[in-house]
């Protein structure tokens, strides 16, 4: 396992209640109600905040793969991301879906650009072998 040499960011959250509860952020910029996957209730899902969190982070990780690789992005470039909650006889897991849009970038470059990125994004180190991820461009 790979360990930090140098902390860049600490996020610091309080959850209360579970996925009928609430999180809120130690600087105030998140609160937030959450509900479980499929209610009725007025709050997001850990899926949901899991999903949010690696689009932003993959699409971090294309531009410094980008630049790695001399490419240029397309500013409306998107990122995609569906995060599966499911079961199996060894309990709950996740799988995810996602889908890379580049408009007007070279298929070939933009495959090259959503590998390298998956490389080096730290959401995708962390699920790397712990769960099922399908990469695509669209």
């Amino acid at each position: 396992m790979s360990k930090i040499e140098s902390v860049l960011y600490t996020a610091k959250t309080l959850t209360t209640g579970g996925r009928e509860g609430q999180s809120k952020s130690s600087d105030g910029r998140l609160d937030i109600i959450l509900s479980p996957p499929g209610s009725s209730g007025a709050g997001t899902n850990p899926e949901q905040l899991f999903a949010a969190g690696w689009s932003a982070c993959f699409i971090g990780a294309m531009r410094r793969a980008a630049g790695n690789l001399k490419i240029q992005l397309p500013d409306d470039l998107s990122v995609s991301t569906e995060v599966d909650l499911g079961t199996n006889n060894e309990g709950f897991l996740l799988q995810a879906r996602l889908t890379v849009s580049l408009p007007g970038l070279a298929r070939e470059a933009a495959e090259a650009v959503v590998q390298s990125a998956h490389q080096l994004c730290p959401y995708s180190k962390a699920t790397r072998g712990n769960i099922d991820v399908t990469l695509a461009v669209a």
